[in-house]
This record gives structure tokens, sequence and C-alpha cells, in this order.
């Protein structure tokens, strides 16, 4: 089936029961009046969208994707694959030269890494920001990730003789994320994995998983993305590999986003494609690895559920991982969305939403004055960074600093 021949109708959006559970759990509702809702937007509007595509909404693009209504909704009714459908189907309003910026990150990561250090510098110029917000609506109270002049790719191709001793072997599907703006997480999970007795090896050729392609009006291309990453799975996969990730939305997206909103069959995958600390939790749990822990560290962690992995149910596993290590003082934060949403946050339209559908996260993370702040998702960790002013560590670099070298 086509991208623009799919239909909403193929979710089971009769099954609302007019509840509105959704609607009381959705983080926009309460900050932008221009939203009606995920029930007024997703099965309400989708029975009206059916008859006639005059009653397409241009407010569905409020929706952050959160997905905060699915998991609310006491009918499994798939409220936000139903509005994002509607977007892909209804929406032909071409992209902003921004839009294709922001989701064009394996392009805009290959062009600026050979220039890092001077890209670095002119995004952080107040200056700078403020060009951008005036041409582009990039709003200028945003602080942008930085890049990196090395990729993680280039630093794991040259240990791959290194890594191939190793008996047992996963396959990582690392993300625009740790290749182009942050390999240290990378190379904490090489660390981590290898301490376990794995060895890590690239997949072939994978893109980036097309999150925000999707969700800036460029679902085709994000097709395109797609049909090459499953082909890059499917083929670690058939030699007998799991296929590890350290981005909670790369999983959700590849899991559960390619078949119900691109039509791609991942049937073959699916099961295979897993976080890494579901993976790591499961060798700790079976005693069938061991990791060994410094006698000195101490520190006291806030973990932040993104909503995705809130989706996935997986949260649980990177909480009891950091909760096994020896002298953690562990704080579960309350289950709130931080609001940025991948480059949702960075639209001048959305910014003051953003910041105000995060605030009580920040307030609670201001309140506990943990040492740092822990958290699967990369966009959580700059939207938490920026607004709180306190450090964010990937669960698995956690690991790597808790673990004797």
């Amino acid at each position: 089936m086509k991208i623009q021949e799919f239909t909403a109708s193929a979710h089971n959006f009769e099954e609302c029961m007019k509840c509105t559970v959704c609607t009381a759990y959705c983080p926009v509702v309460p900050v932008n009046p221009r939203y009606p809702g995920p029930k007024q937007a997703g099965p309400d509007g989708e029975r009206l969208r059916l008859k006639d595509p005059y009653f397409f909404n241009q407010a569905l693009k409020y929706c952050l994707n959160c997905k905060r209504c699915e998991v609310a909704c006491p009918s499994g009714v798939n409220v936000a694959d139903i509005i994002q459908a509607a977007r892909i189907r209804y929406d032909h309003t071409p992209p902003k030269l921004r839009d294709r910026m922001l989701a064009n990150t394996d392009f805009m990561g290959r062009l600026a890494r050979p220039f890092a250090p001077i890209v670095n510098g002119m995004t952080g110029l107040g200056v700078s920001k403020a060009v951008l917000d005036a041409t582009l609506a990039i709003d200028r109270h945003r602080t942008f990730p930085k890049y990196s002049g090395r990729s993680f790719e280039g630093w794991l191709k040259r240990r791959t003789k290194e890594q191939a001793k190793f008996e047992r072997q996963v396959a990582y599907f690392h993300g625009c994320y740790v290749n182009y703006n942050y390999p240290q997480l990378g190379k904490d999970f090489v660390k981590v994995m290898n301490a376990l007795g794995v060895g890590v090896q690239l997949l072939d050729k994978e893109k980036c998983c097309g999150v925000a392609l999707i969700a800036n009006g460029m679902a085709k291309q994000a097709a395109k993305h797609a049909d090459k990453n499953i082909k890059a799975i499917q083929a670690a996969v058939d030699k007998g590999l799991n296929v590890l990730t350290t981005s909670s939305t790369c999983t959700f997206t590849i899991r559960d986003e390619y078949p119900h909103l691109l039509q791609k069959e991942n049937d073959g995958i699916r099961d295979s494609l897993l976080l890494a600390t579901r993976y790591i939790y499961q060798l700790l749990e079976a005693s069938t690895a061991q990791l060994k822990f410094k006698e000195n560290y101490h520190v006291r962690i806030a973990y932040h559920t993104p909503c995705h992995l809130e989706k996935l149910g997986w949260g649980i596993f990177s909480y009891e991982l950091l909760k096994m290590i020896p002298g953690v003082e562990f704080t579960l934060l309350d289950s709130n969305c931080c609001g940025i949403s991948g480059t949702y946050g960075f639209k001048k339209e959305n910014y003051e939403a953003s910041q105000a559908i995060g605030k009580p996260l920040f307030d609670q993370i201001r309140s506990l004055n943990p040492d740092f702040v822990a958290c699967d998702c990369e966009t959580c960790k700059w939207q938490i960074e920026m607004s709180t002013g306190f450090t964010v560590k990937h669960p698995v670099s956690i690991l790597a600093e808790a673990i004797e070298d």
C-alpha cells in the first residue's frame, strides 16, 4: 500500500468510547488552545475526514505524537497513529526550508561534521540565533546540540578486528545522534557490551530512522529510509544477531511507526530489535554475564522515562539497571512529557508550548537536585539540560562510568 493511499481507517478508531481520558492525559491541550485534543483530532475527526477531506484540520500539526493518549486509552485505540496518518494523507503543504533542515539529520550531520568547531561556535552565538529566528522561525531561545568532528562509525570501523574476537556478537543501530553529535554514547555502549563479553558490529549502511521526516511532512522520504534500514537490520538478523539501539525514539519508530504509518512490514526484524538496556538487563538477570562495579561510585540519579519508551513499556529495564549499581541513590521522576518532541520544540510557533509542557518535569528535577538526570532519549536530554541546567546521561553511559575499567 502506498503512503498516499493509507488512511487511518486501518486503525481501530471505531473502538473509541468517547471517555476523553486521552484528552485529560494530553500534554498539549492545557497549554495550546489551538489544538482540539486527541479525541477530536483522532477518532472523531477521522469519521468526518473519511467522508470528506475538507474536514482535515491544520491544527493537527500541534500533536506531539508523544503517545501518552494511547498509553491512557482504556480501549487501546491508536489515537496518535490516527492523527499522524491523517497528516500524511491529507496535508499536502510543502515542507518549509526550516523543516527540511531540521528533518534531514543525516545530511546536516555530514555537512556539519568537517566544520564542527565552527558550526558549534556559530550556532551558540546570540546573533546567529536571532538570524535563524527571523529568517527560519527557529526560536532564538533554543540551544542547539553540538556536532562532533569525528563520527562514531569511523571509530568503530577502526576496531572491527578487536570486536570480532568476542564469541557473542550484536549489531548496533547507533542513529544520527551517536554518529554525528555524541559518539561518546556509542563508545560507552561498546565498553559495556565488551565488559559483558559481547562484541559490537555496525549495520551495513543504516539511515536515519525517519522520525523527524515523518513529523515534518516528508513521509515518502521516511519510507525510503525505512526500506534501507529494514534491509540492513534483516541482514544482521539473518546472521543470528540481535540489533541493539540506545535511542528510545529510534527503537519505537522502527518497531511501531514503520508498519503503522509508513506501511512497511517489519515482522522479520521487530522482535530482534531491542533497546540496549533491555538486552543488558536480561543478560544480567539470566546470570549469563556479570558487571563489576567500582566500590567508590556514589551518585544521586533522577530518571526520566521518555514518552516513546513509556509506550513501549520498557522503561523498567533502564531504571532497574541503574538501581543495580551499588552506591546509586535512585529516584523515578513522575510521568511527564519534557515537551520537545524532536524537532517540534525548535520551531518558533511551538517553543512556548514546548516549555510549558515540560515545566512540571523541570520543577521536579530542581526540587530533587540530583547529581544528574538519566534518560534514554537524546532530545529529552537537550530539553532538560537547556531548561534546568542539570546534566543528563544515558543509562548506558552511567553503567560505563560505574564499572571497573
